[in-house]
């Protein structure tokens, strides 16, 4: 019994959690180009565009931090992710609401 609780398939979770990471980068661009359009359609003002620049800066740290996740997937037997890399993640999803915020106020 111990070793069907180790046991488990190599191929299907990394290749759900890429998924899954595929998607988090997905809504992601969605929100940063939401930003953007919101800043040039509508009345632009310095506190908008600060916020969709640093919206934008955020999003590129972002898709760093997905793209390095997902190549660390490739492997048979991929690493747990890091500290720092969830931290890195909850940073940048935190930050994007926070100048999204910035953007329509």
């Amino acid at each position: 019994m111990a070793g069907a609780v180790g046991a488990r398939d190599p191929g299907l979770q990394p290749e759900r959690t890429r998924l899954a990471w595929r998607r988090t980068t997905l809504s992601a661009t969605v929100a940063a180009v939401l930003a953007a359009r919101q800043a040039v359609h509508h009345d632009v003002t310095a506190p908008g565009l600060v916020g969709t620049g640093l919206s934008l800066l955020v999003w590129l740290g972002f898709l760093g931090v997905a793209h390095r996740r997902m190549r660390a997937l490739d492997s048979a037997r991929p690493r747990a992710l890091t500290a720092r890399g969830a931290a890195a993640a909850a940073l940048c999803t935190v930050a994007l609401a926070a100048f999204a915020v910035g953007v329509v106020v």
